[in-house]
C-alpha cells in the first residue's frame, strides 16, 4: 500500500478553509437568527395584544455543507468560491412560517417585509398559482442586517409562508418523494394532486368557519392582492 504524505503546509491550508467554511455558515445562521427574532416578536405581540395568533409554528434551518455541495453540482457552478455561492445559491439560511389561514400568511408576509431593515429580494407566490403537483406556499428571499465585529453584513435568508393544510401536505409528497427517490409512481402522483385540492378546499373551509365564530366580515380577513414576483 502507498502512503500519501501530508506536509504541515497542506494541513494548515485545510484547516484555514474547514475556519472559512465555518464563518460563512455562521453568517448565515446570524441572519437566520435575526428573522427568528423578528417573527417571535411578531408572535408574542399577537398572543397578548391580539384576539387571537395567526403563528402556528416556525421552523428553521441551515444547510449543510454536503447539501451545499449538492446544490452547487445541480446549478453547475464551475470552480466555485465563497461569493459565487453567496451569489447562486439564496436558500442556505430557511425559516418556515405555518400560519393559521390563507389571509395570515399574506398579512405575516406584508408585516415582516414592511420592517425598515428587511429587504425583499425576490417572491415566488405558489398560493396564488400552485405547481403542476398541488404545492402551494409563499416563498420570500430576503435580506436582513447582521452586525459583526468587523461591521454590518447583508445576509440572505428565504422564508416560506404556508398554512397548516399546506405543511401537512408538503411533508408527506416529501416523504413519498425519498422514498421513492423522485421516482414516484404515477397513480401516486395523481393521489397527491388530489389530496392538495383536498387540502386548499380545507383552507377555505376552515376560514368560513373562523370569520362565522368571530364575526369577522369576510372583507377583513381575504389576502391582500399576492406581492409583486421576481423571477430568478
Amino acid at each position: 500500500m502507498t502512503s500519501l504524505q501530508v506536509t504541515d503546509d497542506a494541513i494548515q491550508q485545510t484547516r484555514e478553509l474547514r475556519d472559512e467554511f465555518q464563518r460563512f455558515l455562521r453568517e448565515y445562521e446570524f441572519g437566520m437568527r435575526e428573522v427568528e427574532t423578528k417573527i417571535s416578536i411578531l408572535r408574542d405581540e399577537f398572543t397578548h395584544h391580539h384576539a387571537y395568533n395567526p403563528i402556528e409554528h416556525v421552523k428553521s434551518r441551515l444547510k449543510t455543507p454536503d447539501s451545499i455541495v449538492e446544490k452547487i453540482a445541480r446549478k453547475g457552478i464551475a470552480e466555485p468560491d465563497f461569493e459565487r455561492i453567496r451569489t447562486e445559491i439564496t436558500d442556505i439560511a430557511g425559516v418556515r412560517v405555518t400560519c393559521s389561514f390563507v389571509a395570515d400568511v399574506y398579512r405575516l408576509f406584508d408585516l415582516l417585509t414592511a420592517q425598515d431593515d428587511v429587504t425583499v429580494v425576490t417572491v415566488k407566490d405558489y398560493i396564488a398559482t400552485p405547481k403542476a403537483n398541488g404545492y402551494k406556499s409563499l416563498h420570500a428571499i430576503i435580506e436582513v442586517p447582521v452586525f459583526l465585529s468587523t461591521g454590518a453584513l447583508s445576509v440572505p435568508v428565504e422564508v416560506q409562508f404556508r398554512t397548516i393544510a399546506m405543511d401537512f401536505w408538503a411533508s408527506l409528497e416529501h416523504k413519498i418523494y425519498y422514498k421513492f427517490s423522485n421516482q414516484v409512481p404515477s397513480h401516486l402522483v395523481e393521489s397527491l394532486t388530489d389530496a392538495a385540492e383536498a387540502a386548499a378546499e380545507l383552507d377555505s373551509r376552515m376560514e368560513r368557519l373562523h370569520r362565522e365564530a368571530h364575526g369577522v366580515p369576510q372583507r377583513q380577513l381575504a389576502p391582500p392582492p399576492p406581492p409583486h414576483v421576481v423571477q430568478v
